[in-house]
């Protein structure tokens, strides 16, 4: 069972990256932090800081979260612990992370 989980993984990874090139490129200045997240809080800084569409998925590549944030900060509170892909969308770029939820 935990090898379906793990080819699961790989595979919403890559699903994830490969679809990445649909925007114009990764986002400048994009920072995750803290990852893992042990709060139930995250702050999703970029350089241009605007409005910014987040879409979480779990392991299988159900998704669990799609909220849109003017600020920062992003209250994960109601999500499980374990491991999870964020992918962050301001003006035309997209970018595609880790995200651990501890």
């Amino acid at each position: 069972m935990k090898h379906f989980y793990l080819i699961a993984f790989f595979f919403v990874c890559s699903l994830g990256f490969s679809q990445q090139s649909q925007g114009k490129g990764d986002i400048d200045g994009l920072k995750l932090y803290p990852n893992p997240v042990t709060n139930g809080k995250i702050f999703i800084s970029t350089t241009l800081n605007a409005p910014k569409k987040i879409l979480i998925f779990d392991i299988l590549g159900t998704q669990v979260l799609q909220t849109t944030i003017l600020g920062k900060e992003l209250n994960l509170s109601d999500l499980d612990k374990g491991v999870y892909i964020i992918r962050v969308f301001e003006k035309d770029k997209v970018a595609t992370r880790k995200l651990i939820i501890r």
